[in-house]
């Protein structure tokens, strides 16, 4: 069998009124319907589909491209709501059901939700749910300190942010260590900062340790170019106030800064920091 909610390619066998067929190694069919079959084809030719259910829940292939697939988390529109469930905008002539059961809260026409899309094993269909949590698991870690990892965000809780790592794993972002406005379903780059004994892992949007100088430094820079070669912050500075400014910590501020005034790059100075005359 084909598997659903996944990319395949495919060899074209042969034509019919409906469109063309395809079949994989194991000689399992699956027909592209004629609105999708591309203007040149041959026999033989080999085709890059994604495999889901149609509206009469057969089997069927298209070429467009869902937004999220099988196993997979990301963060969709609500289209339509009826007595049976939600369906949200994955991006194909199909919408993706969400069954009420499988809603943190009920869903509305025209909000966005951040879901995993699951093969529901008691009926064979592809589904989402916004229960995301209950599909990532930290058992096993497949990341290490100092990471870089893709994350998307999931809730905001009194300490922070909790993202899923690399769609895999919980993770949380402290709120000292937020420097820019997050919202619910955010693809963000970060790194892993540590992990703790029972496997939590503590994600940092900035490189840690010596690693976050770099970036921060040329950030400085880029900042006192901008300025006309003047800023006024410094060390002394209120740590909000050069979270505010840079989006940095006051930490990570004093050694880019320190950073930069080794290289002589900078002054710095009672009133802020200067930067030198190249």
């Amino acid at each position: 069998m084909i598997q659903l909610g996944e990319f395949h390619n495919l060899i074209i066998i042969r034509e019919s009124d409906h469109g063309i067929y395809l079949e994989n190694e194991e000689g399992d069919e699956v027909l592209l319907p004629n609105k999708y079959v591309p203007e040149t084809w041959m026999v033989y030719d080999k085709i890059e589909v994604f495999v889901y259910l149609d509206h009469e829940e057969r089997p069927v292939a298209t070429t467009l491209k869902p937004k999220i697939k099988l196993d997979q988390f990301g963060k969709l529109t609500c289209v339509e709501v009826n007595k049976f469930g939600a369906f949200l905008d994955w991006g194909l002539e199909k919408h993706l059901f969400v069954p009420f059961k499988e809603q943190v809260i009920p869903m509305e026409p025209g909000n966005e939700y951040l879901v995993f899309c699951y093969l529901d094993l008691e009926t064979g269909r592809l589904a989402a749910s916004s229960k995301v949590h209950a599909f990532l698991d930290n058992s096993e870690l497949t990341v290490k300190p100092f990471d870089e990892v893709d994350l998307l965000v999931s809730n905001q809780t009194d300490l922070g942010y909790n993202v899923i790592v690399n769609q895999l794993h919980l993770g949380l972002i402290y709120q000292d260590e937020v420097f820019k406005p997050l919202r619910i379903g955010d693809s963000v780059t970060g790194y892993i900062k540590k992990i703790r004994e029972d496997n939590k892992i503590d994600i940092t949007l900035q490189r840690p340790g010596y690693r976050s100088i770099e970036p921060n430094a040329q950030k400085i820079l880029d900042r006192l170019k901008a300025a006309g070669g003047f800023m006024d912050i410094s060390d002394k500075s209120a740590p909000d106030e050069i979270k505010n400014r840079l989006q940095m910590s006051k930490k990570s501020f004093k050694k880019a800064a320190g950073n930069l005034y080794k290289q002589r790059l900078i002054e710095i100075k009672e009133d802020g920091i200067h930067l030198k005359d190249q």
